[in-house]
């Protein structure tokens, strides 16, 4: 059960979503129309190429994908934690995923296909970030994992099993900024293009600065409550 949730945990995770909905928004409505932030459609399409015979097609999918898998390994190697706590680690990684995103904007604009590609990793990076809390597992970069579990949970609550309302409640938040960062990102492809990146690129890079002055001041604050 999660008791008591870290606010952090809740800002985070939705400022996550709204970004990787607005990322996959832009994949979608782009020249090449793919998605990033997950790879289920990807791989489908995949297979699809290889047994059409579409070796064009089929690199260019396999390269997404294995962007996505390059940037969960760094996030890995980088992060090393299986289990969500403070960290300086995660703002290093928030902001290397800004610097990619901002990389991909200009080689998009140009039909560039990498530009694909260090989107997708910049995706993988932030999915890899985001493990568990308490026994809730949190994604942000797709939603078939929480619609699974709010399924589970209704089923759950039908037969009258006690359900975590209040992991119901983090997992509804995440859906939801998901799907606004969708919107969003779709509102502003048709004004701005690529250059639509810019804010989720700007808003990571934000989210990390501001993580790390948050666990600055909440180190220096918890070192002047202990006693002398």
């Amino acid at each position: 059960m999660i008791n008591k949730l870290p606010r952090w945990v809740w800002i985070g995770g939705s400022i996550l979503a709204f970004i990787a909905g607005m990322i996959n928004a832009v994949g979608y409505m782009g020249f090449r129309h793919q998605a990033v932030t997950h790879l289920t459609g990807t791989t489908t399409l995949l297979g699809i190429a290889i047994a059409t015979g579409e070796g064009g097609t089929a690199v260019s999918l396999f390269a997404v994908a294995a962007s996505f898998l390059a940037g969960s390994i760094f996030s890995g190697i980088l992060i090393q934690d299986s289990t969500l706590k403070l960290g300086g680690r995660y703002g290093v990684a928030l902001l290397i995923e800004s610097l990619l995103l901002f990389a991909a904007v200009p080689l998009l604009n140009r039909s560039n296909p990498l530009g694909d590609y260090l989107a997708s990793s910049a995706c993988g990076l932030q999915n890899g970030m985001a493990s568990t809390y308490s026994g809730a597992v949190l994604r942000t970069t797709h939603v078939s994992g929480i619609f699974t579990d709010l399924g589970i949970f209704i089923g759950h609550y039908i037969r009258r099993i006690p359900v975590d309302r209040r992991r119901i409640l983090l997992y509804l938040i995440l859906l939801c900024s998901f799907f606004f960062g969708g919107g969003a990102g779709a509102s502003a492809f048709k004004y701005f293009k690529y250059n639509t990146l810019f804010f989720p690129a700007v808003l990571t890079g934000f989210t990390g600065l501001g993580y790390a002055v948050y666990r600055r001041y909440l180190h220096k604050f918890q070192n002047q409550s202990r006693p002398g």
